[in-house]
């Protein structure tokens, strides 16, 4: 292991050889075509390099400009506590929620649920086979749900995969009650169309909304059909979450068209997605306020009536976000961090040759009052440590570390590793800490690296695709307060009140 004291700047031309720029421009004209609704359940396959590529890695590495392969690097101000590998579930691992002294792990091939009590030993209470990527995953009360987009023979856990063009195919929402954290018990299966890429839990008191993100119809598949310009809201009686049904299919984007009035995506924008529905959204319940990362679009609505969320303001970008993937409120609801997926997740964004604003986090103000409230840009943050031609790296999920008067976020950049910055000033963003391993690979880009990175109760908690489970120690004096912050559940995209 490496400790360094500061966070590095990386000067090498890494990302500059010929076949690096080739990926720029595969990049500015497929935008993020990579990323595609049904990717399967299998791990993503290795692709070659370019041997000037491969050369200029390795003398990255002999040169100590990045860390060797699989070697571990961090600022001074972070302490790696401790890496729990994959175990019975061996696919690729996803999102996490957390309640009381427990942290559940999403994977391609269903969930793990860890007793956290002890953070420097995590110990596995319960691995569930349930295969459906990608398994994004929340939990509210007694209630566990689960994302499945890919097409499944069926909603049982024992399904196999299944053509999207059989109308028997099956994708959506599972329900589990985790009433006894060592057995849960599957409850329930709702169908959604498209499936469910990702979903954002809207508590109330006797229900659980879900509003369910998906994307990319195609006419050929019977459960999938165009235009798919909104998302699918599921009403789950906690007493009686057997009955989980759709009570509505909000349109975000209305219009003329067989897809409805988006991002039109190329050729009009080159570069930028078609906006075909949303990626992921982000509640503030206490506000009444989400922001939804729709492909070509970020949105920003009100949740008043969560059965019938209300658009207030739609912004693109469409110069430097190819793929508008997730978003971050402040604690003051006066800002949105964005983030943009180029390349889907797999390519390597994080070099010279895509620079500082292609693949990196947008920060938007919110400004105005009410229904009258808009988005306004104010700025970029990028990683500012260069990564390998071998190593996917992009913006990926991140929340925020509770300090009254920051505006602080811990976030995963896959191969890039953990970053927490501050972005209190939105013009001028800073990363204040890192952690990062070195390249899965020195000659093939490989898919791995921290898909999440969230901060709870004291610690940054990482799900890395590849190699488990991990556990960090944060210690600076800037955010040290967020230790004082107690919570008893978090589901990131259902933020908090911290300070209620």
């Amino acid at each position: 292991m490496i400790l360094l004291n500061e966070s590095r700047t990386r000067h090498r031309r890494l990302g500059v050889a010929a076949a690096a720029a080739g990926l720029l421009a595969a990049l500015l004209t497929a935008g993020p075509a990579v990323a595609t609704p049904d990717p399967g359940d299998g791990p993503a396959a290795s692709k070659g390099v370019s041997r000037s590529a491969e050369a200029e890695v390795r003398a990255a590495i002999a040169d100590g400009e990045i860390p060797g392969q699989d070697e571990i690097v961090h600022s001074a101000n972070i302490e790696h506590l401790v890496n729990v590998p994959k175990d019975a579930l061996p696919g690729t691992n996803s999102d996490l929620a957390f309640q009381g002294r427990y942290a559940f792990a999403g994977n391609y091939d269903g969930f793990r649920i860890f007793d956290i009590s002890n953070p420097k030993a995590p110990k596995t209470i319960a691995q569930v086979l349930c295969p459906g990527s990608q398994n994004d995953i929340s939990v509210s009360g007694n209630l566990l749900f689960l994302s499945t987009d890919s097409s499944r023979s069926d909603s049982s856990c024992n399904s196999t995969t299944q053509p999207v063009t059989e109308k028997s195919s099956w994708e959506g929402m599972k329900v589990f009650d985790i009433s006894d954290k060592r057995n849960p018990k599957y409850v329930a299966a709702v169908e959604t169309a498209c499936g469910s890429h990702t979903h954002t839990l809207v508590p109330e008191r006797r229900d659980v909304y879900l509003y369910v993100s998906s994307y990319s119809p195609n006419a050929a598949y019977p459960d999938c059909q165009p235009p798919h310009d909104g998302i699918s809201v599921i009403k789950v009686p906690r007493n009686a979450p057997e009955q989980a049904a759709v009570v509505n299919f909000p349109v975000l984007f209305p219009g003329e068209g067989p897809d409805g009035g988006g991002n039109p995506g190329a050729p009009t924008n080159p570069g930028v997605s078609k906006t075909t529905g949303c990626h992921d959204i982000t509640v503030l319940p206490d506000k009444d306020l989400a922001a939804g990362a729709c492909m070509g679009d970020g949105i920003l609505f009100s949740i008043k009536d969560p059965e019938h969320p209300k658009v207030i303001d739609r912004v693109q970008d469409n110069v430097n976000f190819a793929f508008w993937h997730s978003a971050t409120f402040n604690q003051k609801a006066n800002k949105v961090v964005f983030t943009d997926e180029l390349g889907g997740g797999g390519a390597a964004t994080c070099n010279a040759a895509i620079g500082p604003n292609r693949g990196a986090d947008g920060i938007y103000d919110i400004v105005g009052k009410g229904d009258k409230r808009k988005l306004v840009f104010r700025s970029y943050y990028k990683i500012p440590r260069h990564q390998a031609d071998t190593e996917n790296c992009v913006a990926h999920n991140g929340s925020l570390i509770p300090v009254k008067g920051k505006d602080l976020m811990v976030q995963a950049w896959y191969q890039g590793g953990v970053s927490v910055w501050d972005f209190t000033d939105s013009s001028k963003p800073r990363e204040i800490a890192y952690f990062e391993r070195g390249p899965l690979s020195t000659t093939t880009m490989q898919t791995g690296g921290a898909w999440s990175a969230y901060y709870y109760n004291g610690y940054i908690y990482s799900n890395d695709i590849v190699k488990g489970f991990d556990v960090l120690k944060l210690s600076d004096k800037r955010t040290d307060p967020a230790r004082k912050v107690r919570l008893g559940e978090l589901n990131v995209q259902t933020q908090p009140d911290y300070f209620d």
